[in-house]
């Protein structure tokens, strides 16, 4: 900060503001201002790194919207919603089961900023228009039962069996609809996912009103998180999109309690005015709670400036410390700073000091900063409320182990329950007893109708939708068939399916194909014309290649979603498209596509997350595979996608080596997600190498869906083996086929493995139903059905590590050889690197004939002499070790 070197012009300055503003207005002077800081940046006049206001409240006293409710009642409502998240927190983590679990401390910060916007704000779905769409703080879940147990939604037995999920009786110990989907709309607790959902769902809420598919009037998206969340990437990742898009219908309310899970968020500055600087920066309204109405009087002494200053020179673990250790403490190390603010506060009382509130706990200043939110146009709006981490926990207050804290002695209830007014005496103290007052109290009567007021309870999810009519199989019967003596990817027909859905009658304009930029390495810029790029802002510029057929078009009712080098966001807006049927009223049908390689790799936490909330859509992991992306290298090859996606209970996943597989597991996938609306979504892995696409075999579409099927038939021979393949290895496992039975007289049926997932998850249903089902017949998994009558060992091959296919060994009925590309990718051709990572058609061959040596049908000198023959090197190097 410079020097005043001319006090007396800076008055001037300064005066000629206020005049301006007393006979022109805000706007004016705001014009005034811009004008003045272009003229100084014109001229090389250095400029601030961030804009940031001083640590107050944005907006001015004079400028509040005033609260229209009953405070008092509200407060009595608020208390015991306290009360009873606390109640339930203790309770879980009494014995039998200690260590359950529970967090008090974040909702105790953000109780009012929950309560108001349960009061004035939060829209239910109840009524003509859809209600509000809100990602609640994970961490917060405890207030929002206790919420919903005084509406009656809730009865004690359910609040006792909070956190205990696995009798299907209990509440859910984080917002998780796949445990709760008539409640909690989205999971939010892995920290950081909601916030850049919140961002992509208000973008999607935009994207289907511009399509004209379902209107977004005046609803919001409201995300809820903390200061601390706000060091993940994911949530400040996208702000830039939301502001530039001009998202006026998302609220993020960041709780500023100022403290993580261990300490202070940012001990020695100020996160609120980091982040201010930061949203600001991203073009959204930035509106401040800093303060609360107590500390109005003092503001209106402060005259010279001089506690405003001293406001902004104490940093985050100075304000930690100020209420942690109470108000003797605050006079002397905040206010004694300076003598003139130790003399301003010399008539109030130590408790006084104490209680100057902080703003995010003030319901007038929070109802006037929600209001402006809701009145602001053009731009997406960030609260930036402080509050006490674990306020009203006396001991807990503001202390660095605050989060950790699942209990209160008998000492910490009495004063909780003196503080909030709650009426149990102290002989029922011990037993942490519910609160909830009768039917007919005016509480539980504002409460309701309050709610009514709004459309109904919050949070509210709709699980059911109505089904859409999908397109049989016979419609795709062209793509059915041969591609001749063409070579095109399983990636090609993909996009040929795309575009035949696209134009279906029924849910073309359903379907949404989005990609993170990578449109034309996948063939799909063909799209672009047809079904136009989304952009809010339609396309203001002449693009380069306007004069070709498949020029870039932008369009304000593009049906395209082209997201940017972006995998999480992409998968975001197909996380809110893949959930549209519930948020909505409106099933679409998303189809994101990416490189195999940078999918659930990088995106595993939100694909784990579109498990939970129940998403519906197809997942397309283009150019996938460790051998056939050929010149990409370690980086860019996926041998393990299939293994992570496996992890994920709900999703259905698939490795089709032509195009007919993929035609069938497609329409299976609309058929059974958006008509028989099983809850599900597929990933599916497609390759850029072209090679000649057969017809489908006659009633081969059963195998394809549950994941084998036989695709070649040997004649009868005294030698004979079981070959199967997957995807583009297929092709080599064929190849081995004809060598086995030109070089070596053993014949070889040849199997597609579509799915090696599902039929591993087939076969564990099989074994657990016979465990539990000792005196009934046994059931078989479909690969040992299928493989029962088959003569010879069985030799698998796949461009996935070999523990993709080690899951099937317990249902294959005979001896059982798994080829794989385990370790790092190679840059290589295709045909070296399949060589490399051994699953070439002559390693297939080699491993064929051991196979039959292990068995004793041929002697070991005849594989040793194929290993001469084909010049596999015996000693080359490992893939797995390097």
């Amino acid at each position: 900060m410079h020097k005043d070197m001319d006090p007396v012009e800076t008055q001037e300055w300064l005066e000629s503001l206020d005049s301006v503003l007393k006979y022109q207005g805000p706007e004016r002077a705001a014009f005034l201002l811009q004008q003045l800081l272009d003229r100084a940046t014109s001229t090389g006049v250095g400029m601030p790194p961030a804009i940031t206001t001083p640590y107050r409240n944005t907006i001015p006293v004079t400028r509040e919207k005033r609260m229209p409710g009953d405070l008092f009642m509200e407060r009595r409502i608020r208390s015991m919603i306290r009360w009873n998240a606390l109640a339930m927190v203790m309770r879980a983590n009494k014995n039998p089961e200690e260590g359950i679990g529970g967090h008090i401390a974040s909702f105790a910060s953000s109780a009012t900023l929950y309560d108001i916007g349960f009061n004035y704000f939060f829209r239910g779905n109840e009524g003509d228009e859809l209600g509000d769409l809100i990602y609640f703080q994970g961490h917060s879940a405890p207030g929002i039962y206790a919420r919903s147990y005084l509406e009656g939604r809730f009865d004690e037995e359910a609040l006792d069996n909070y956190r205990r999920e696995a009798d299907g009786k209990g509440l859910s110990s984080y917002p998780h609809p796949w445990l709760m989907p008539d409640y909690w709309q989205f999971p939010t607790v892995s920290m950081g996912l909601g916030p850049l959902q919140a961002i992509y769902q208000a973008h999607v809420m935009r994207y289907l009103s511009a399509r004209g598919l379902s209107p977004r009037g005046d609803r919001k998206v409201w995300a809820f998180l903390g200061d601390g969340e706000c060091d993940e990437p994911e949530t400040l990742g996208a702000i830039s999109l939301a502001g530039r898009e001009e998202l006026e219908n998302l609220v993020f309310v960041v709780n500023c309690n100022l403290q993580r899970l261990d300490g202070p968020v940012r001990g020695n500055g100020k996160i609120i005015q980091e982040l201010e600087g930061v949203f600001r920066g991203a073009g959204w309204n930035v509106i401040k709670v800093v303060w609360g109405r107590h500390w109005d009087p003092l503001f209106e002494k402060d005259e010279s400036g001089l506690m405003q200053k001293r406001m902004d020179e104490a940093c985050d673990g100075d304000y930690q410390n100020y209420k942690h250790n109470g108000g003797a403490y605050t006079r002397e190390h905040f206010f004694g700073a300076y003598p003139e603010l130790k003399e301003m506060v010399e008539h109030l009382s130590d408790r006084d000091i104490m209680y100057l509130n902080r703003g995010g706990h003030d319901p007038y200043k929070v109802y006037a900063a929600y209001a402006e939110a809701m009145a602001h146009k053009g731009q997406p709006t960030v609260i930036l409320a402080k509050t006490v981490k674990g306020y009203g926990m006396g001991v807990g207050e503001a202390a660095n182990d605050t989060h950790s804290i699942k209990k209160l002695d008998f000492e910490g209830l009495k004063h909780f329950r003196d503080r909030f007014g709650i009426p149990i005496p102290d002989d029922e103290l011990e037993k942490v007893p519910y609160y909830r007052p009768p039917e007919d109290s005016p509480e539980m009567a504002y409460m309701k109708k309050r709610r009514a007021a709004l459309g109904g309870p919050v949070p509210s999810r709709r699980p059911d939708f109505e089904p859409l009519q999908t397109p049989p199989l016979d419609d795709f019967s062209k793509l059915l068939e041969s591609s001749g003596d063409r070579k095109i990817s399983t990636t090609m027909a993909f996009v040929r399916l795309l575009g035949a859905l696209v134009k279906d009658k029924n849910i073309g304009e359903r379907v949404v194909p989005i990609v993170p930029d990578e449109a034309r390495t996948f063939g799909m810029e063909g799209m672009f014309r047809q079904l136009g790029i989304y952009s809010s802002a339609g396309q203001k510029y002449v693009p380069q290649d306007r004069d070709q057929i498949m020029y870039y078009k932008e369009d304000k009712r593009g049906q395209i979603l082209e997201e940017g080098i972006n995998e999480a966001g992409a998968v975001s807006a197909w996380m809110a498209l893949a959930t549209s049927y519930s948020n909505y009223d409106c099933p679409m049908i998303p189809v994101y596509v990416f490189y195999s390689m940078f999918g659930f790799q990088r995106i595993g936490d939100f694909t784990w997350a579109a498990g939970d909330m129940q998403a519906r859509g197809f997942l397309i992991g283009a150019t996938s595979g460790r051998t056939t992306l050929n010149g990409e290298g370690l980086q860019h090859q996926d041998g393990h996608s299939h293994v992570l996606a496996n992890t994920i209970p709900n999703c259905r996943t698939y490795d089709p080596a032509y195009g007919y597989e993929l035609v069938v597991i497609m329409q299976d996938g609309l058929k059974s997600m958006f008509q028989d609306k099983e809850n599900c979504f597929y990933y599916i892995t497609t390759m850029n190498e072209n090679y000649l696409q057969p017809a489908m075999p006659e009633g081969a579409e059963e195998g394809i869906i549950k994941g084998m099927y036989l695709f070649e038939e040997s004649s009868d021979s005294k030698l004979k083996v079981q070959l199967m393949g997957a995807g583009a290895i297929l092709n080599e496992v064929r190849a081995a086929a004809d060598i086995l039975r030109e070089q070596f007289n053993v014949e070889a049926d040849i199997w597609s493995l579509t799915s090696v997932n599902q039929l591993a998850r087939e076969g564990q249903a099989a074994q657990r139903w016979n465990m539990l089902h000792p005196e009934s017949d046994p059931k078989v998994p479909y690969i040992t059905e299928q493989l029962a009558d088959r003569q010879g060992p069985v030799v698998v091959a796949t461009d996935y590590m070999k523990s993709y296919t080690e899951q099937l060994r317990a249902f294959v009925p005979a001896s059982y050889y798994v080829l794989g590309t385990d370790g790092f990718g190679r840059s290589d051709s295709r045909e070296k690197l399949r060589h490399f990572f051994e699953v070439n058609r002559y390693f297939v061959t080699v491993a064929a004939l051991k196979a039959l040596a292990d068995e004793g049908q041929i002697e070991k000198s005849v594989v040793a002499k194929a290993i001469a023959d084909f010049n596999l090197d015996p000693e080359k190097i490992n893939p797995l070790s390097c």
